[in-house]
């Protein structure tokens, strides 16, 4: 049915072919009084299922009327941190002849900066530390948030 049909048009319409029918039983009547109350109702749902867009407004503004988001909803979700070396593309063929000791090369200088990835998107760049005898990284270029945002449009 198209959005356009007034329902009122239809049980009008319905009511005026039992009234031309003349002879139409019982039956037949509580059926078009069943499918007027079924038009009502749908219209009363559809006019109950409308948004006001005004209530939505105010989302995401904290309780002290500034416009700045509460972050500490969002402290607590854990995220993956990778830092990529660099990368290549081979084939099924030579994937499968690898062994140990085999060398790949990468498409990244030696000395240049490794991508700093969190849940798979680039947030930085910076250069391989050993402290205590473990790996880290030091931050040598933090990417911009709206240069982020960018990124994932």
């Amino acid at each position: 049915m198209s959005d356009d049909v007034d329902p009122d048009d239809i049980i009008n319409g319905i009511n005026e072919g039992a009234d031309e029918g003349g002879g139409e039983s019982s039956g037949e009547q509580d059926m078009a009084d069943e499918w007027a109350a079924a038009m009502e109702e749908q219209v009363d749902e559809e006019q109950a299922a409308s948004v006001d867009l005004e209530e939505f407004e105010n989302v995401g503004s904290s309780a002290n009327g500034e416009d700045s988001p509460d972050l500490d909803v969002i402290l607590d979700i854990p995220v993956t941190i990778a830092m990529e070396v660099g990368s290549t593309s081979i084939t099924i063929r030579n994937l499968l002849q690898l062994n140990q000791g085999s060398v790949i090369e990468l498409d990244r200088l030696a000395g240049e900066p490794l991508d700093v990835l969190v849940n798979g998107t680039l947030i930085a760049h910076g250069e391989v530390v050993v402290i205590n005898e473990k790996f880290g990284i030091r931050m040598t270029d933090v990417i911009s948030p709206s240069e982020r945002v960018k990124k994932l449009a």
